[in-house]
């Protein structure tokens, strides 16, 4: 019996370490191509590269590269290396793990509606609650970088919104939901994968914030939490990561269009909306 549960103690934090650090990899690893990439385009072609095109280069090389590249080894270590393991331990192979991905039918369209619309008032509710506690507690809320950028250069964000769909939403879906969550839905079963993969996915934007206290951009990192609820539960209840990652990408690219307009056109909004919307697209 004490085995047993020595074994069962050991899967269950072995799933756990594995979700994070597959999490962790996929962004370690687009940030060290980002680097790479920046080096060898400084050392042999003498380019110096601006704020917003170190954006760019980021997004190609963290979600649209780094991410998809580390949920792809990992379908693919569990689909052919799993078994030889289990083989040569002489254990039972578990179900296979994977992504499910297909063309969105009728009810994946209306969950995706369904899931943009409750991930945008989410976002207001949460807006509201913050705009509360920093009024009553004075902490400072930093902005996410890519806000950033684009508040000083408001072109980058017209180029965020279709980015938002291509590369933001179809990246961090594959490597968040349907690996770091998938994960941890295999052994702790699905709502504790949607809750432990949203939190641990809103978490990791703190390092995405700049300026701001650490208690501020705790805060600011618990508006996050609700989309990627609701995130988490759209891919669960369909199955297809195509869902989450166009509620995501419409997500996403209506906060950067929302934003455009406030530091484009009206200068009198630029600081509310700033300060409302910055932390929040770094979803």
């Amino acid at each position: 019996m004490e085995s047993r549960t020595l074994v069962t103690v050991l899967r269950s934090v072995l799933a756990l370490l594995s979700a994070f650090l597959l999490g962790v990899s996929g962004l370690l690893f687009g940030l060290v191509l980002s680097l790479i990439a920046r080096f060898l385009l400084t050392l042999t072609l003498g380019i110096g590269l601006t704020e917003p095109q170190l954006l760019v280069l980021s997004l190609i090389t963290i979600q649209g590269i780094g991410l998809p590249a580390v949920a792809g080894a990992y379908i693919q270590f569990r689909r052919h290396l799993v078994p030889r393991i289990c083989e040569m331990l002489e254990v039972p192979d578990r179900e296979r793990f994977g992504i499910g991905v297909d063309v969105p039918d009728l009810r994946d369209l209306g969950v995706s509606v369904l899931g943009y619309g409750t991930a945008i008032g989410g976002l207001v509710v949460a807006a509201m609650i913050i705009s509360a506690i920093v009024a009553s507690t004075g902490v400072e809320t930093g902005q996410n970088q890519a806000a950033e950028v684009g508040m000083e250069n408001p072109e980058v964000l017209l180029l965020l919104i279709p980015a938002s769909f291509l590369l933001i939403g179809p990246g961090e879906e594959l490597l968040f939901r349907g690996i770091v969550q998938g994960r941890i839905r295999e052994r702790f079963g699905p709502i504790s994968g949607i809750v432990t993969a949203s939190v641990f996915f809103a978490g990791i934007h703190y390092f995405a914030l700049t300026g701001g206290s650490a208690s501020g951009n705790l805060v600011a990192l618990g508006g996050l939490v609700i989309p990627s609820l609701v995130l988490g539960t759209a891919y669960e209840y369909t199955d297809n990561i195509v869902v989450p990652s166009l509620i995501h990408g419409a997500y996403n690219a209506t906060l950067f269009s929302l934003l455009y307009v406030v530091v484009r056109y009206s200068d009198q909004l630029e600081a509310a909306g700033a300060a409302t919307l910055a932390p929040a697209v770094g979803l």
